[in-house]
């Protein structure tokens, strides 16, 4: 296949056949009308047809030149524009940075991150992805996302991790629970207690450190009932079939059939850390992680 035209040959074309006139043409391209008659020569050798009749009195347009100025009037603009597209991209002001995050940073850090981001950046797209938190270190790992929003802490020399959330731990039940009428909880009162928790598909990671911090403690963790998602767990608990324990950035989101008790241990807080490799230094996802990490907690 021949190459094209050059684009300098076809711009002259299109303002030549704008103005119809070769002295205004010469003078909005900066060049002499010699040069712009030679370019207009090379043109019509290289698409193999007469483009323009010109006569001393005037220009106008052969009819296979009218059709080719009709397919290419907006061939600047639309060079002019990709230009500008992919010089974006190329600077990180455009493209698109891929956010896996997992339920508790579902209600508050993730949303506020993207509406900021997208004020700043409306010309990076960013694709939201519900992963558990396992399921983010895997594709983190196989580079499927960019960012993750996940249960921390994680510590790994291959990727940067930056704390974003400490929340206390509550104990959620039903109204008319015992523990409810108290103002706080100790751990010690969890002891013997049936638990609701998420199962080990999709809350994993949150059941992990939740044995930890029971088992260190030396009270034993008695789950009793296993649901695979909030609603169903705030439901088993409104209906009286035990309790559950959920962090404080959810708790706003859990309806009026339950109550809430904060727990008393400095260690039942749950950490919410965003996660990126280090090898990663695209322009959207330093940006959203700019944002991301520089977001004010809400009072």
């Amino acid at each position: 296949m021949d190459s094209p035209a050059g684009l300098d040959l076809v711009h002259s074309f299109l303002v030549v056949a704008d103005e119809l006139n070769f002295r205004r043409s010469a003078e909005r391209l900066n060049v002499d009308q010699s040069a712009l008659t030679r370019r207009i020569q090379r043109l019509e050798q290289a698409v193999g047809f007469r483009l323009l009749e010109r006569t001393t009195r005037e220009v106008t347009l052969t009819a296979g030149g009218r059709r080719f100025y009709e397919e290419n009037v907006g061939l600047l603009q639309r060079y002019t524009a990709s230009v500008a597209t992919a010089r974006a991209i190329s600077e990180g002001r455009a493209g698109t940075v891929r956010v896996a995050y997992m339920a508790f940073a579902a209600t508050e850090l993730m949303p506020r991150a993207v509406a900021r981001f997208g004020q700043i950046h409306p010309q990076i797209e960013v694709k939201l992805t519900y992963t558990r938190t396992q399921g983010q270190k895997l594709a983190l790992a196989s580079d499927e996302i960019d960012v993750g929003y996940m249960i921390g802490p994680f510590i790994h020399s291959e990727y940067h991790s930056v704390q974003l959330a400490l929340d206390q731990l509550y104990l959620v039940g039903p109204r008319n629970h015992p523990l409810m009428r108290r103002a706080a909880v100790r751990l010690a009162d969890l002891a013997g207690a049936d638990l609701i928790l998420g199962d080990m598909v999709e809350w994993g990671e949150f059941r992990w450190r939740l044995a930890d911090l029971f088992h260190s403690n030396g009270i034993p963790m008695q789950v009793s009932v296993e649901a695979s998602n909030t609603l169903a767990l705030i439901g088993l608990v409104a209906a009286g079939l035990g309790l559950t324990i959920y962090p404080e950035s959810l708790i706003g989101f859990l309806g009026r059939n339950v109550e809430v008790r904060p727990i008393q241990h400095p260690d039942f807080r749950s950490e919410t850390v965003l996660v990126w490799k280090r090898t990663n230094r695209s322009g959207p996802t330093r940006r959203f992680i700019e944002v991301a990490t520089n977001l004010q907690p809400r009072v």
